[in-house]
């Protein structure tokens, strides 16, 4: 039976959860429309959203591995998806495959994306008027905070990202979701998707790790190194015998910790650049080869 869902994440049908989404986040970035600017990265990033809001999911996983492509009657995802015309959302198909009434797209440009409707509700018949949806963002956002738009149910509005704001974690915007007669409309609820950064890491204390390069000489020497951080340009002091990988603490430059309030540390790690050896002098090359220890 084939799943082509698996192939548009680039993930076997074993995978699980956490390779998912590892996947999931990785392809968001590649070929999300503020950082690519192939004309096809659009329907790309759309196609890799709805992907994942199938599979991400478990019971709507479970329906799809039960029928896998037969769904898309046995055409593989792309080609169904291309295959539905100008003016035709994907969405609202794939909703109606399993079992969504009305709400918000599996995805758009901004990497937006949500669901909800009238099933279930409360025990006293009130609708469910609340919709879930997915934002995905940038990790210096997610650290900074910061205001997105977003646009749902044709209507678009800017929403304010916290500071400190971690993977998964969700907000809610009061007001924003769908309407019915004789009750206060929903609330919208977007669980947040961060994108991993090339440059930081966060650890589960808030405390964030960058590396820096320092060249061998204020390794030996010492020296002033500036270092370009996410609140601000710091001068760091580097101590001769400086070691490589070597950490160094700045506290409170860290991530914020939303419910103690506390900032966490700045981690530097030296990264030590050696310089090519053609580039030194002869002489210096020479009593190095003499002077150098041979064993560590």
């Amino acid at each position: 039976m084939s799943k082509s869902l698996y192939e548009t994440l680039g993930v076997s049908e074993n995978a699980t959860q956490s390779e998912i989404k590892k996947a999931y986040r990785s392809l968001a970035k590649k070929y999300h429309p503020d950082m690519n600017k192939d004309p096809e990265a659009e329907e790309k990033f759309k196609e890799i959203n709805a992907a994942y809001e199938i599979l991400g999911d478990e019971e709507k996983k479970a329906q799809y591995d039960m029928h896998g492509d037969s769904m898309f009657g046995g055409q593989n995802f792309h080609d169904f998806a291309q295959g539905q015309g100008a003016g035709v959302d994907i969405n609202d198909i794939l909703r109606q495959m399993f079992g969504q009434q009305g709400g918000a797209g599996f995805g758009g440009a901004s990497g937006f994306g949500g669901h909800g409707g009238f099933g279930g509700g409360s025990p006293f018949g009130e609708p469910d008027l609340d919709i879930n949806a997915n934002l995905t963002i940038d990790f210096n956002t997610a650290i900074l905070g910061g205001v997105k738009n977003v646009s749902i149910n044709n209507e678009s509005f800017d929403i304010k990202i916290p500071e400190g704001i971690k993977d998964g974690q969700k907000i809610r915007a009061k007001g924003k979701g769908r309407s019915a007669q004789g009750f206060p409309r929903g609330d919208l609820i977007i669980t947040l998707n961060v994108q991993e950064s090339d440059e930081y890491e966060r650890d589960e204390d808030d405390n964030l790790i960058k590396s820096f390069d320092i060249p061998l000489k204020t390794a030996f020497f010492g020296g002033k190194v500036s270092i370009e951080t996410l609140h601000k340009t710091i001068t760091l002091k580097v101590p001769k015998d400086t070691k490589q990988n070597q950490k160094f603490r700045v506290k409170e430059m860290g991530a914020l910790n939303r419910k103690t309030k506390k900032r966490g540390s700045l981690y530097l790690k030296a990264n030590i650049i050696l310089p090519k050896i053609d580039s030194l002098d002869k002489d210096l090359v020479k009593m190095l080869e003499e002077k150098l220890p041979e064993t560590i």
